[in-house]
């Protein structure tokens, strides 16, 4: 996208931010209209504090009317596929007839603070499937590039009729906690060649997953492929069962073929049926909601800490006397918080 196309689209929407408040917003998200789920979305993502009250309104609202799709996190090293993968797995669901939402995280970056803005490049057919919608959004300094506001975007799609939300993460392999606490489904993509290689794998990544995908399992790869998931099933099978009953799966795919994609779309679903079988979908939406609850109080506590002057102000002081040796790190940070306290 070039930096024209990014100018206009940021005041395209700051104009609508103007013109329309939350009622109209939340009216036109009902109503499935695109336009107004991109308003209400940077609304959300707005770091104004002017904007806090009608976005949380605009939430609030949005809250009654969601909850109905089934939201899956897909996460993998750079080089894995990820958003290839997301371009086919899009289309079967879409194909299915699914209303697909895809929340692409996009890396920030840390010289301008802008974001690439890159998916929907990447995801041509996607992007311009009327049954699909595409918001990459800047991962700015959160935790592994999952954006600040996706929790509240995810309850905006759902209230726009979207039954299906994939949330891609940067995946530099510290994302994934939080991107659990986010969704029902979580899925690894994961490279062929497993051998040493499995000894790198954080063993808590492949214990979160609930299914295991090899990608680019085509031409020359596919015996590779083959090889690596029987690797990582007997890995899988020497960590403890899940609470939930489920037992992971493994699979190969190739996003080219797209061999083995529509597959993957299966195992999601006899996940679904299981565990609202056995109540634990149920379960895992609680958690969820405790748990944005106490993320979302934490970023609110920084965003206070980090915008105000006086509490800066004392930081820098701190940072000097920690840089000349008369405090330690430790120390300076008691004082600020004893101070911040107050």
């Amino acid at each position: 996208m070039k930096e024209k196309d990014i100018n206009n689209w940021v005041k395209k929407r700051q104009e609508h931010l103007k013109k329309m408040n939350p009622d109209g917003i939340f009216d036109g998200i009902k109503r499935g209209d695109r336009v107004a789920l991109s308003t209400g979305i940077t609304l959300v993502e707005s770091q104004n504090p002017a904007h806090r009250e009608d976005a949380n309104a605009l939430v609030q609202r949005c809250l009654k009317i969601s909850g109905n799709s089934v939201r899956i996190g897909i996460t993998g090293v750079p080089g894995v596929g990820k958003s290839t993968f997301i371009e086919s797995f899009g289309k079967v669901l879409t194909g299915k007839g699914h209303q697909l939402a895809v929340l692409a995280v996009d890396p920030t970056s840390s010289i301008s603070g802008g974001s690439i803005l890159g998916d929907k490049t990447r995801m041509h057919d996607l992007s311009v499937n009327e049954n699909a919608f595409i918001r990459p959004s800047p991962a700015g300094d959160t935790l592994g590039g999952v954006a600040r506001k996706t929790r509240e975007t995810i309850i905006l799609c759902e209230a726009a009729g979207f039954d299906v939300i994939l949330i891609e993460t940067v995946g530099v392999g510290q994302s994934e906690t939080v991107v659990k606490s986010m969704v029902d489904f979580f899925l690894l993509l994961m490279l062929s060649g497993a051998g040493d290689e499995l000894q790198g794998i954080k063993k808590g990544i492949m214990e979160m997953a609930d299914a295991l995908v090899i990608t680019k399992a085509d031409g020359d790869n596919v015996k590779k492929a083959q090889m690596a998931a029987r690797e990582y099933k007997n890995a899988m099978h020497l960590f403890p069962p899940n609470e939930n009953e489920w037992i992971p799966q493994v699979k190969t795919c190739s996003s080219y073929t797209n061999e083995g994609v529509a597959e993957v779309w299966s195992i999601i679903e006899s996940f679904q049926n299981q565990v609202k079988l056995n109540g634990f979908f149920e379960k895992i939406r609680h958690e969820q909601d405790k748990m944005w609850l106490t993320e979302t109080l934490k970023e609110m506590l920084l965003s206070d800490f980090f915008s105000n002057a006086e509490m800066l102000s004392t930081l820098k002081k701190m940072q000097k006397q920690v840089a000349n040796g008369e405090l330690s790190p430790f120390l300076a940070a008691e004082k600020i918080y004893q101070f911040y306290k107050k």
